[in-house]
């Protein structure tokens, strides 16, 4: 059953956004093309086996909807992002596990797919809220989302699990509805600039 989180391909000028699938294991393991990118997150993408354990999670996640983040002028994979905590009685949603190739860091790719997602979630799926979540430690991430017009709520104590056994402090942001309007206009300049 289709939801206002299922919209099928966002396209944009730098970024397409398609859902998903199991067809996507070995772009999304050659996307992978450094060990480093995975320092924050939960899971490592290598190789075609933990491409496919990462689509399968995905997948089985009911409160998530993972895309393929490709490279709109070159075509290629470069890496995947989500929505997921979808919330509908709340009308909330959380945006992140997020991870980009080297290739695509500090290009265009990350602001549009984040501008895509914020138009959709604002727009068509009626959100009144979108969060975003990240290590504590996670200095590029936190300036990252920043740039994205959303405020910094606080921290979450011995939040979630890192790979390595350790307890992660969670840094916590959100945009509102009504902050969304400035948002996108600052994130939208900066796109096209």
């Amino acid at each position: 059953m289709s939801t206002p989180f299922d919209p099928g391909p966002l396209l944009g000028e730098h970024v397409h956004l398609e859902p998903l699938t199991p067809d996507h294991v070995g772009e999304l393991a050659a996307a992978a093309d450094d060990p480093a990118i995975f320092r924050w997150t939960g899971s490592v993408v290598s190789d075609d086996t933990t491409a496919r354990a990462y689509i399968d999670a995905a997948l089985a996640d009911t409160s998530r909807r993972a895309f393929l983040q490709r490279d709109a002028r070159t075509g290629i994979a470069v890496g995947t992002t989500s929505y997921y905590q979808i919330d509908a009685s709340n009308r909330s949603v959380a945006i992140g596990y997020t991870w980009l190739s080297r290739s695509a860091q500090g290009t265009r790719i990350n602001p549009e797919s984040k501008f895509l997602l914020l138009e959709h979630a604002f727009g068509s799926a009626d959100v009144v809220r979108v969060e975003w979540h990240t290590d504590a430690l996670n200095e590029q991430s936190r300036a990252a989302i920043g740039k994205l017009g959303a405020q910094f709520e606080g921290l979450l104590r011995k939040h979630r699990r890192r790979v390595d056994g350790t307890w992660r402090t969670t840094a916590l942001f959100s945009m509102t509805d009504d902050e969304w309007p400035a948002a996108r206009d600052v994130l939208r300049t900066r796109i096209d600039g």
